[in-house]
């Protein structure tokens, strides 16, 4: 018998949208410069230190005034809001879905080989492994945001509509190694937080936990999805940041960096992910899942 589809959850499908949506625009507007300073240091090749730093940072304005600098960190906004949005409505919104779909057709599974509390939340983690693995649709938007971040000249006064034209298939260089890192990235996200409020707070309705108790295991959910996918982010990031004719596979870049660079490279910006990204994947995903049941009063 084929899986039922067609589910209804506790939370309407608007409220889904308009809260995930919600964060994802609140998330762009705070932390988009955040994402600029994460993706050039994990595309910097060179030993980074005080007096690279900045070069590295803010490129051709590292000696302009503050100001320029600051707006520096702005490259890309359009497609990364295309983007952003995009991607939280689809991420928090559809992790619902597919958590829905597994509760109406493989409860008793879950339930038989992990128990009734640990099959819930491996569900939750399951769910959003499968969000995370479909979120490779929307790689082209990821894509050209981090082009435009890191590789402006990639560009060449192109607009978007002739990028896709010209371009094609080209934008989703690297998919399979965006489907290695989402999916356990996902799975660390959404089952570190339903763990956090299973066991730290004993919750068994996941959408009653307060703000606070989504704050704490929002944390515990990007600490978990941030280290699991490091790896592969880095390898994901140098694929997509190259010029768009450079056709450089994934194994080409795990050989060349473990030769050059070392294993550890494979982590590098790790820590600064964790300070400063980890927070932006906080603030997104504490806020979707206090809106979204919020909105579900009155849509």
């Amino acid at each position: 018998m084929s899986p039922t589809l067609n589910v209804k959850g506790s939370d309407s499908g608007a409220a889904r949208i308009l809260g995930s949506g919600a964060s994802g625009i609140a998330e762009l507007v705070l932390f988009h410069p955040v994402d600029t300073i994460a993706k050039r240091l994990m595309s910097n090749k060179t030993k980074v230190s005080l007096s690279t730093i900045s070069p590295i940072i803010f490129k051709e304005y590292a000696t302009a005034p503050l100001g320029k600098r600051l707006l520096s960190l702005f490259p890309g906004l359009g497609y990364a809001a295309g983007y952003k949005v995009t991607q939280r409505i689809y991420k928090y919104g559809g992790q619902p879905y597919f958590n829905d779909i597994l509760q109406r057709n493989y409860k008793d599974s879950f339930t038989n080989a992990f128990g009734e509390r640990k099959g819930k939340m491996m569900m939750q983690a399951t769910a959003g492994s499968l969000t995370g693995i479909g979120e490779v649709v929307l790689l082209p938007l990821d894509a050209l945001k981090i082009k435009r971040q890191v590789n402006p000249e990639a560009f060449r006064g192109r607009g978007v509509v002739r990028i896709f034209m010209e371009e094609g298939t080209t934008l989703y260089r690297g998919w399979g190694w965006t489907m290695a890192r989402n999916a356990p990235g996902s799975f660390a996200l959404f089952g570190a937080s339903a763990m956090t409020k299973e066991y730290l707070f004993g919750i068994q309705d996941y959408h009653k936990a307060t703000w606070g108790q989504n704050f704490v295991a929002s944390v515990a959910g990007a600490i978990a999805s941030i280290t699991v996918a490091a790896p592969l982010d880095t390898i994901k990031t140098r694929i997509q940041n190259a010029n768009f004719e450079n056709k450089v596979s994934g194994f080409t870049v795990v050989k060349d960096l473990l030769k050059n660079e070392g294993p550890t490279a494979l982590f590098k910006g790790l820590t600064p992910k964790i300070l400063v990204v980890g927070p932006k994947l906080v603030f997104s995903y504490t806020l979707a899942q206090s809106l979204i049941p919020w909105f579900s009063k009155y849509v």
